[in-house]
């Protein structure tokens, strides 16, 4: 166990589980992981490994007795008829018989319907009412003689979910963590580990489960197949209903006139719509139109009366282009039905998650370690859901730019209300924290905005930057416009494609940067491949792609014969391979005639200096033949903590990270673009200095 599973186990001791566990226990039952993590909460919420084997073989033998498989329906009815009564794991359905004035439920897995249920048990669970829940109930039969009587009872039913939470102690033990403890609490709770994840990753995972703490929260992914886009709508909360966005109707989702029944909104926090992008399906009119409504004022209304919900909508789907592609002929909403993509509809999203960043689900980014019982945190989210933390950001003296509008305002204040609930529910943020946070909830809702005014050019162009408690402004651009500024710009309705350049663009979280194109603009664009080599600074953001070793050190290492790299940090595999794209780098762009001499201080892996040794040595004997004199050798003073290169033209790159610049990828497959291009590479945050020495 990790320090941290540890710190999870000592103050979250019984609402703790080992996630790795879920796998293990679930075998071919076709069960939400909260149903699995229920029962493992109740058997194996301790550290102590004898206990978990044992409670693991209990909730094994649990779900062979009791979890109900579609296929052996028949044999647990006679099970049922046999004993006189048999609780089972099922999903259960209600509806009203008027015709009797009784309540019957649907047992899903069991096959058998106008089970007899009390309408006690409805009060107590209405959700029963409106769509299946998972429940444990105890069935009886009894036949009668008498026709139509189901011989089908319902005796107890008890929804799979934490009866209840003290919220007071949640608050105090999240105080045992630090921030980045905390949010790797978070990210293994649902399943995840964050050791694969840079800490954009980290906030972009934990956006989707906003929604289930912010009441009325809109929020939209669209991105490549297979990032797990739907798992948390589907596998975290009991309180999350996850439905075919194809499927849904009005009487379902808002109010059935008939009846006068409300729909999913009035009895779930979040409804996720599943599968919603797909340009060929053709909602309902009606429908689009009472979601703008709802969507605008938390109500809605079908002629009849006005109600009001606080279910929050999220919107799921896939995209068929990459984002270049999108942002040069159409918008990043290109793929929703055309009833959907529609500026007043559109303009109703509080944050776009940008589901191109969010990596396609591989088996190492589950998580191993501990993690709070998703029911249980669920419940921590449900309470918190009353809160209000929206102008903390601003009691903190922040302020947003005065050309942002309401409704963005609004949108940018529930992102950072959701964040802070999840990181900070007992206060205490700092104000860089504070700023992280809301730089993320403005490029959210900005990413739409801008796709908006490309849709409908009746939309303002926006200034969206904030300005800091010192009084600095900071102005916020999304990361593809960053990336790919060619595009981001281009106005679809003219011809003019715009200069073809090739940039790296700087952070903008702070303004009259220098940049190495001579500049002192904010934007800080660096034409690093065109321009002679200047003086400048750049900050590059997390999850940018593009970047690559020509790019940033080219220009600066063009024409030296002697490179002086300083990193103590080539030590792993991977930093040795930064290396040797370096080096690679170096020989494409000498002349085969030319001599280079690269010099490398670094310092000593007290963990495996022999393979240290072995990578460093194979980097030499890789670079004779190509006319570079490799040699490396360890610090002696044991001083080289900054890393930098200098070279004998004049140069000298300062660089907070080293080498090691780019997120982990799957070096050994050899079928991986990540692995065979170094611009098909996320990157972590980092910064490099250029300097005339």
């Amino acid at each position: 166990m990790s320090a941290l599973d540890d710190k999870i186990n000592e103050h979250f001791a019984g609402y703790a589980v080992r996630k790795d566990l879920v796998k293990t226990v679930k075998g071919n039952a076709i069960v939400p992981s909260y149903v699995l993590e229920y029962l493992l909460g109740q058997y194996c919420a301790t550290d102590d490994e004898a206990s978990i084997a044992t409670g693991i073989e209990t909730v094994k033998e649990i779900l062979r007795k009791h979890y109900v498989h579609r296929n052996q329906s028949g044999l647990i009815q006679s099970e049922i008829k046999e004993r006189g009564r048999y609780k089972v794991i099922d999903r259960v359905y209600v509806s009203l018989n008027e015709k009797t004035d009784a309540y019957e439920a649907v047992f899903e897995n069991l096959s058998i319907k106008k089970v007899a249920i009390d309408s006690g048990t409805i009060k107590a669970h209405p959700k029963l009412l409106v769509t299946g829940v998972w429940c444990i109930s105890d069935v009886s039969y009894e036949f009668a003689e008498q026709s139509g009587v189901s011989p089908w009872t319902v005796d107890t039913l008890k929804p799979i979910q934490v009866a209840g939470v003290d919220f007071d102690i949640y608050t105090e033990a999240r105080g045992k963590f630090t921030t980045d403890e905390w949010i790797d609490v978070l990210m293994q709770s649902i399943g995840l580990n964050p050791d694969e994840f840079g800490k954009r990753g980290k906030l972009l995972q934990l956006m989707r489960l906003i929604p289930f703490v912010e009441r009325n929260y809109n929020l939209i992914e669209l991105g490549p197949k297979g990032t797990g886009k739907s798992h948390v709508y589907s596998e975290f909360s009991p309180h999350g209903q996850l439905i075919s966005g194809g499927e849904v109707s009005v009487p379902k989702l808002f109010v059935n006139n008939s009846n006068g029944k409300i729909g999913l909104v009035g009895y779930w926090d979040v409804v996720a719509f599943d599968e919603f992008a797909g340009r060929t399906k053709k909602p309902q009119k009606a429908l689009v139109d009472i979601m703008k409504n709802y969507m605008a004022n938390k109500s809605f209304s079908r002629g009849v009366s006005t109600m009001g919900a606080e279910a929050s909508f999220a919107f799921v789907g896939n995209t068929a282009h990459n984002v270049p592609y999108m942002l040069k002929n159409s918008d990043l909403f290109e793929e929703l039905p055309a009833e959907f993509h529609d500026s007043a509809f559109i303009d109703r999203i509080h944050a776009y998650l940008p589901g191109w960043e969010i990596e396609v689900i591989r088996s190492e980014l589950f998580s191993e370690g501990y993690g709070l019982i998703v029911d249980y945190l669920a419940e921590i989210l449900r309470h918190l859901r009353n809160d209000d933390l929206s102008l903390v950001y601003q009691e903190a003296g922040f302020k947003l730019g005065s050309q942002i509008s309401t409704r963005d305002r609004d949108a940018i204040n529930k992102t950072m209300s959701g964040f802070l609930k999840l990181l900070f529910p007992d206060g205490g943020a700092s104000e860089t924290e504070i700023e992280e946070l809301l730089s993320l909830a403005i490029e959210s809702r900005k990413r739409v905005k801008d796709q908006l005014k490309r849709i409908d050019s009746t939309y303002p162009a926006t200034d969206f930057h904030f300005v800091r408690p010192s009084g600095d402004q900071c102005s916020i651009t999304t990361l593809e416009e960053d990336e790919y500024p060619k595009f981001y710009y281009k106005n679809l309705a003219s011809e003019d494609d715009g200069e073809d350049v090739d940039v790296i663009e700087t952070d903008h979280s702070s303004t009259g940067t220098a940049t190495p194109d001579g500049s002192d603009k904010a934007d800080g664009a660096v034409d690093a491949v065109k321009a002679l080599p200047r003086e400048g600074h750049i900050v590059v953001k997390e999850n940018r792609r593009g970047i690559t070793f020509e790019k940033l050190f080219g220009p600066w290492l063009k024409g030296a014969s002697k490179i002086v790299i300083t990193d103590p940090y080539i030590r792993m595999f991977h930093q040795a391979r930064n290396m040797m794209d370096l080096m690679e780098m170096i020989i494409r762009q000498k002349a085969p005639e030319d001599l280079v001499s690269v010099e490398l201080i670094t310092a000593p892996n007290d963990g495996d200096m022999a393979r240290q040794r072995e990578f460093l040595d194979a980097i030499v004997t890789a670079c004779e033949a190509a006319g570079v004199e490799f040699s490396w050798s360890y610090d002696g003073s044991g001083t080289a903590h900054a890393r930098h290169i200098v070279t004998d033209t004049g140069w000298k790159v300062s660089l907070d990270r080293g080498l090691d610049i780019f997120q982990h990828f799957p070096a050994g497959d050899a079928f991986n673009l990540a692995n065979r291009f170094q611009e098909h590479r996320a990157v972590k945050q980092f910064e490099v200095t250029y300097l005339r020495v």
